[in-house]
Parts: structure tokens; C-alpha cells; sequence
């Protein structure tokens, strides 16, 4: 049967976040890049709700593209990130170890760019057994035709196109679970956009739950200050 011709779950998926970095950040042209910021740190914390593995990893992380960007370490203290100085990270025996430790084969790969540092993985973990999705709102390029350019090729190497949304809703797949239920809209109403937008209006307006947002504290006005 053919892989893609079923969802993936978290219990048979990982996700792998290539090179979130400074550097790498300034050449993104394809996207807005707080969009893309917003999105990798909400895919990454509904990756966590859920169990999901994930795999960090870095380039050149001293000598050029800096640290890992503090939105994603937060979401993951302590977790190992993965070091390499070769731009295709499956050349390094560090990153395929840390993936296998996943014990997944659906993975759903972000990174920067998505050109070359997603694109080269993708193509060789393809031939190497792995399924593929391509989560391209959380991968940036240095140009729009850069980035269409890269998912057709992976695309026609056999990988899957996918966007951070539909990613986590496929995760949780039915709402009549309600294991992760209400930390999940949680995020969704930080972080996901207008969607976020709607299930805070549904919360509110509808349902008639209290006003998640915080309201500010009127600090008193004192004498001399």
C-alpha cells in the first residue's frame, strides 16, 4: 500500500527542524519572516502537546549562522541540537542517528533554505525509505521561483507538500478527543492566525467562555512619580 495513501499520527511521526538561524533568516525571501517565525514555533509547540518526536539541528552555528532562533529553543530546553558543518544534513552521521533514534518514518520536514538544506535531506531520505512532507510555511528560500522550484523537485522525488495547519489538525484528527483538545485551541488562538482569530471569537461569542486574552493592570497613580 502506498504511504501517502494514509494521515499520518503522532504516534508514527517526527518532525525535523533544519537550521532556524539568524543567517540563514536574513535570506528568506519568500515568506514574511515573523509569519514564518509564528509558524515554526506554533508547529513546534503543538509537536510537543502531542509527543511528537522532534529533531533540531544546526549549521555552522559559531563560525557563521548563529544560534538556533530562542522562539524554537524554548519550546524544547535541553533537548541535544544537532551540529553539522554540511549543508545537506543526511551527509552527517550525527543528524541520521538523531532521526533514526525517532523511530518514525513519516517525517515532516522545515528548515531554511528550502532549496538546499531541505531539499537534499528530502531527496536522499526518500531513497533511504522515509516518507516525506514538505511543511512549506515553516521553510524559507532566498527567492518565490527558489522555493516553487525546490517543492516541484521534491515533489516529483515523491514527497508531499503540507502547511503547518492542516499538519497539527491532522494530528488531532477527531475534536471528539479531548485529550489535547483545549492546550491545542490554546495555541491555535495564539498563534494560528485568523484561524486563531475564529476560535476566539467561537470561545467567546458563542460558547460564552470568559476572555482569554489578559487585561492590563492600572497601576496606581502615585505622588512625585
Amino acid at each position: 500500500m502506498n504511504p501517502y495513501y494514509k494521515l499520518f499520527t503522532p504516534e508514527d511521526s517526527a518532525v525535523v527542524f533544519i537550521d532556524h538561524q539568524p543567517q540563514m533568516t536574513f535570506g528568506v525571501a519568500n515568506i514574511d519572516r515573523a509569519t514564518l517565525i509564528s509558524n515554526v514555533t506554533l508547529l513546534a509547540k503543538v509537536a510537543k502537546e502531542f509527543n511528537v518526536p522532534t529533531v533540531l539541528t544546526a549549521v555552522e552555528t559559531e563560525s557563521f549562522s548563529g544560534y538556533i532562533w530562542p522562539q524554537l529553543l524554548d519550546v524544547f530546553p535541553g533537548q541535544e541540537v544537532v551540529e553539522r558543518t554540511s549543508m545537506n544534513s543526511w551527509d552527517d552521521a550525527g543528524f541520521r542517528k538523531a532521526v533514526e533514534a525517532t523511530g518514525r518514518k513519516n517525517i515532516l520536514m522545515t528548515g531554511l533554505w528550502t532549496e538546499v538544506c531541505v531539499t537534499w535531506p528530502t531527496i536522499e531520505m526518500l531513497g533511504a525509505g522515509y516518507n516525506i512532507y514538505v511543511v512549506e510555511d515553516c521553510c524559507g528560500a532566498t527567492s518565490q521561483a527558489a522555493h516553487d522550484a525546490a517543492l516541484s523537485r521534491m515533489v516529483q522525488a515523491g514527497a508531499v507538500r503540507l502547511t503547518a495547519l492542516p499538519a497539527l489538525l491532522e494530528w488531532q484528527r477527531d475534536w471528539a478527543k479531548r485529550e489535547h483538545y483545549n492546550n491545542l485551541m490554546g495555541l491555535i488562538k495564539e498563534q494560528g492566525g485568523a484561524y486563531g482569530v475564529g476560535v476566539e471569537y467561537a470561545y467567546t461569542m458563542v460558547h460564552k467562555a470568559p476572555q482569554s486574552a489578559i487585561k492590563p493592570q492600572v497601576v496606581p497613580h502615585k505622588e512625585g512619580h
